[in-house]
């Protein structure tokens, strides 16, 4: 993280609790923006992740990024969601203890494409074995899934969650995911019959009518055009460009066989998805008694067929309501108003309980048999704060959820903060914070909050209104300084609230809601009669969802309040035992366009997800610690004593380098294993002075590499010159020896010779009679005599006395003797030019050797009969005619 300091103008800063004016919503926001501008969607505050969706694909989440944050210290790499990812697993892992991760947000924000890639993480670096593959591959095509039945576009996001889920991944103790358990919390069931305009119905409706097949659709007694079905058009966007039903279609059937649907499953499935297109369709008209009745009986039989039901029956229950005396049942026809009420209520009812079923089928799927000790990291995808123009029952429950996480996370923070000054001995100093405990109880506490008193309204006697529900809360809370309503508030807030609206003070800021609905939606009320209807129904899906000892139970239902309060408390009891981890999703603009970075809707974003609240808990200590051995390992380049290497305890390390530095007392403090610094200018003018000196280590590692590298270059060239040098040498030693050995062996031959000079011609004495022949004929040529009878001829050596009488004797026997020619050791024939014929031409000519070209003077000679190349007097070279090439002989010879 520290390294990242250093562009800290450009790009911000990683962390906001490093931020100076950490107060300030305006640096907060700033930070944000420098950071959206380069693509830097996230970052921390302390172990909180705040991500704002880029609308855009960013290539952070490929494999190589996923193998880069694994088994990475947490602050080491810039913030990511696989750094949290990972963190919460190796705490798992390393301590054997249960953790979770928030995700929350406002719709389109980002969570559950975070809630993906986490599960994507665990997925690829998790160790694996082939046995628990189908584990993990249900725990990833269980999105799927729940998202064709729990989503739905809205105007804010094109696959908005509409239901609060929480999932464990358990882990065995060798951190391999071997199975998983889901809770869904609030679905939506009011959008089954009701869209706002842009909005659309749950995913599945538009998938099953896009991508089934014609035989499923024929059988299920539906048409391709949503148009067709009044539950699918009302919101006027059956078809969207931006949702592919068809290849959503196929994914969630591959889903089904992964996650092991049977066939009757899907077929008692989709059957009860098709009962609630038809249910939208029936049509009531008001007969002459001014009661409803149903001309058209069309859909009524498609129902009764497809859910295993009476159709007679069914008819009877959708007009009639049974009521129950003591001793007798009394049946009272219904309104035109009651009946669409009743059709409505059956649909929805049939819905949230199959959806509820599709959860429980899903975690049938998941259970790991092994009953040995697990560890889990569960994931809690939920709605964040919803502040709309109009605010009703769903934001109510939605607002009251977050206002309980809200008050964990601060509890948790500030538990954990106290719990590591302790540990470090650092003195804990109290910190002033909104404790919303207030507000939570004035919506949950015990028959004084505003669900019990909307409790006590649903099931009073007598005529129970909308506006008499807002009545007793003025009675029974009007005093609350969190709650305002027109006739409570002061003159200038009284124009900002409706005659049928309530105002509450939530952490985040104040909204109002309508009470419009609330009492309907509270007591989610499904007539006795139809609920006779669905318990005898063939259909077994519904057949679990609808039992029949709910008949027999005679007492009322839990509210919808009720529930969701139950079950947000059991929720709240699952994280409490879980260590902590944090996501906060932001949108960047409403149109979901990429670079675009709205200030006004993201500051309301900051303030309704308490990010400033936290941020100021955080920061109420010390904005940054670190370990001792992680400070000096990365600073120790600033002082002298520490640099290179620091021998002893890394605290004395670290106090020795700040004192170097020069950090006055107030500036920091000394944990038992970490530094803590109170004030980010202190970091920033550490990381500044870290980033000089760098740059000057590195100015000292290039040069001492250079020098490396030209030494390692100059021991190269010298050892190549010692290698050429010694072939040299020997080479020219090889040589001389050879030269001595020649000399050595002509001196020896020399002295032998002429130790026996006298002798007889013999080997011994050859080559030095040579000699002294040549010898003598060189000095014989300075020495010819004057004229034909001077006789002064130089004195011959001994061995070559005899030449005169060799001379006088080839005079007197020649011609007389046989064999005289045989007799002449050395004949001149060959070397001599007969002159058979006269001389024709001659020249002197210069030769050149074919190697070399050495120059040589000869004579050209041309005779009748050949051409003769002579050195002096002595033929070299006889050319007859006919072996000449390029021409006639003749024509050479005549020529001549």
């Amino acid at each position: 993280m520290e390294g990242a300091l250093t562009a800290r103008d450009k790009v911000g800063v990683q962390d906001f609790v490093l931020l100076d004016a950490y107060t300030s919503e305006s640096a907060f926001l700033d930070n944000l923006r420098k950071r959206f501008s380069e693509n830097l969607i996230y970052t921390y505050i302390g172990t909180l992740l705040v991500s704002v969706n880029p609308y855009q694909e960013l290539g952070i989440y490929t494999l190589s990024q996923m193998e880069l944050y694994q088994g990475v210290n947490f602050f080491e790499l810039p913030p990511h969601v696989y750094a949290i990812a990972d963190n919460a697993y190796r705490m798992m892992c390393s301590e054997l203890n249960n953790h979770f991760i928030l995700i929350s947000g406002e719709s389109g924000a980002g969570k559950t494409e975070a809630s993906k890639k986490i599960l994507q993480y665990f997925a690829v670096t998790c160790p694996m074995t082939e046995s628990l593959q189908v584990a993990r591959d249900r725990l990833l095509f269980s999105n799927p899934v729940l998202e064709a039945f729990g989503n739905a576009k809205t105007l804010r996001n094109d696959n908005s969650s509409r239901f609060g889920k929480y999932m464990d991944i358990q882990f065995d103790f060798k951190g391999i995911p071997v199975g998983g358990h889901i809770i869904s919390y609030l679905i939506e069931k009011s959008r089954v019959v009701y869209q706002n305009q842009g909005e659309r119905n749950f995913h599945i409706f538009y998938q099953l009518l896009e991508g089934g097949e014609e035989e499923l659709l024929a059988y299920l007694g539906l048409e391709r055009d949503p148009q067709l079905y009044k539950y699918l058009s009302q919101g006027r966007c059956a078809k969207e460009s931006s949702v592919n039903d068809k290849n959503d279609w196929k994914t969630v059937s591959n889903a089904f066989s992964v996650i092991d649907f049977t066939e009757d499953d899907l077929e008692n499935l989709f059957g009860i998805i098709a009962s609630v297109l038809h249910l939208g369709n029936i049509c009531f008209e008001e007969n002459q008694q001014g009661c409803a009745s149903v001309p058209d009986t069309h859909e009524i039989k498609w129902i009764a067929k497809l859910l295993g039901v009476d159709p007679w029956v069914l008819l009877e229950a959708l007009t009639h309501r049974k009521i129950e005396a003591k001793t007798e049942e009394v049946i009272c026809p219904l309104t035109l108003d009651l009946s669409a009420y009743a059709r409505d209520a059956m649909a929805k009812a049939v819905y949230g309980r199959t959806f509820t079923w599709l959860v429980n089928k899903i975690n049938s799927s998941l259970v790991n048999k092994d009953f040995t000790g697990k560890t889990v990291i569960g994931l809690l995808d939920i709605y964040g704060f919803e502040v709309f123009d109009k605010n009703g029952f769903e934001q109510f429950c939605i607002n009251y959820c977050n206002e309980k996480l809200q008050q964990l996370l601060i509890e948790r923070t500030l538990k954990a903060e106290q719990a590591e000054y302790e540990m470090e001995g650092i003195e804990w100093e109290p910190i002033q914070y909104f404790n919303n405990k207030i507000i939570c109880d004035l919506v949950e506490e015990r028959h004084k909050g505003i669900i019990s008193i909307l409790d006590e309204e649903c099931v009073r006697p007598g005529p129970a209104t909308d506006l008499s529900f807002l009545e007793r809360l003025e009675e029974k809370v009007g005093k609350h300084a969190h709650f305002e309503t027109r006739k409570l508030a002061g003159p200038k807030g009284r124009k900002k609230i409706g005659w049928m609206e309530f105002r509450l003070f939530h952490y985040a800021g104040e909204v109002t809601y309508c009470t419009r609905g609330f009492l309907e939606k509270n007591n989610d009320l499904l007539y006795r009669h139809l609920k006779e209807v669905l318990c005898s129904s063939k259909n077994r899906i519904l057949k679990e969802c609808f039992l029949v000892a709910e008949l027999e139970n005679r007492r009322r239902a839990p509210t919808v309040g009720t529930q969701f309060k139950n079950s947000l408390s059991s929720l709240l009891e699952i994280l409490i035992s879980k260590e902590p981890s944090y996501i906060r999703c932001i949108k960047p603009n409403e149109r979901k366009e990429p670079s675009k970075f709205d200030d006004f809707l993201i500051r309301h974003q900051v303030k309704y997800l308490g990010l400033m609240e936290h941020l100021r808990v955080r920061r109420a200590g010390f904005a940054y610690r670190r370990k001792y051995e992680h400070f000096l390992q990365r600073y120790k380049s600033l002082c002298p004593d520490t640099w290179p290497h620091w021998h002893g305890p890394p605290e004395e390390g670290v106090e020795r380098l700040i004192k170097y530095i020069g950090y006055k007392p107030e500036e920091y403090k000394l944990g038992r294993t970490k530094i803590f610094i109170r004030f980010p200018r202190t970091l920033f003018a550490t990381e500044d002075a870290f980033e000089f000196s760098k740059h000057q280590l590195v100015a000292r590692i290039q040069a001492m590499y250079k020098c490396c590298l030209e030494r390692r270059a100059y021991m190269r060239k010298r050892q190549a010159a010692i290698t050429l040098e010694a072939h040299w040498r020997g080479a020219l030693a090889r040589t001389e020896a050879k030269r001595r050995k020649w000399a050595v062996q002509t001196v020896r031959k020399f002295i032998k010779g002429f130790i026996n000079r006298n002798r007889p011609l013999c080997p011994d004495n050859e080559e030095f009679i040579v000699f002294m022949r040549k010898n003598y004929i060189l000095n014989l040529r300075h020495h010819v005599p004057k004229n034909v009878l001077d006789k002064s001829w130089l004195r011959p050596p001994g061995i070559l006395g005899t030449m005169q009488e060799k001379v006088v004797t080839s005079e007197i026997f020649r011609g007389k003797k046989e064999g005289y020619a045989e007799s002449l050791n050395q004949p001149f024939a060959n070397s001599r030019i007969v002159m058979v014929t006269s001389l024709q031409y001659g020249i002197p000519v210069t030769k050149y050797d074919r190697k070399g070209f050495k120059t040589r003077q000869r004579q050209l000679i041309l005779t009748q009969k050949a051409a003769y190349v002579v050195e002096l007097a002595k033929i070299k070279q006889k050319i007859e005619y006919p072996t000449l090439r390029g021409g006639c002989h003749l024509t050479v010879r005549t020529r001549i």
